[in-house]
């Protein structure tokens, strides 16, 4: 099974900018997509981007379209996420996790059938 270690977290300022990197180890095949989550104190873990491990598909959540680019080297690790803009809705803890169930992703999904998570890296947003 995969499993995933998230870094790049930290203090950013609005405006700035900051890449988030998620490194894979283990059994790397099998999934669908890697997805970012981001978890905010009081609130359920929800999705903010993601990318088709068959073709590089990318999706987004409305509140970072425009703003967050996931990507990936070609030979498919690590997994970035690049945050520009950064707004205070924003801040929280950040994990990526593997999907094995598939999709449709759109712009919203849930973190059923993803796995792998990692420890996750804390963004926080702060003029």
């Amino acid at each position: 099974h995969v499993q995933f270690v998230e870094s790049g977290g930290g203090l950013v300022q609005p405006e700035g900018s900051l890449r988030l990197s998620c490194v894979a180890s283990g059994f790397t095949l099998g999934y669908y997509a890697i997805g970012w989550f981001c978890e905010i104190p009081g609130k359920e873990r929800e999705g903010v981007s993601c990318i088709s491990s068959r073709d590089d598909s990318t999706y987004y959540a409305d509140f970072v379209k425009g703003r967050f680019t996931i990507s990936r080297d070609k030979d498919k690790h690590p997994t970035y996420l690049q945050m520009n803009s950064p707004t205070p809705e924003d801040p929280g803890v950040y994990y990526c996790a593997a999907d094995y169930l598939g999709p449709p992703y759109g712009t919203t999904w849930s973190e059923t059938g993803f796995g792998g998570w990692g420890p996750g890296t804390q963004v926080t947003v702060s003029s």
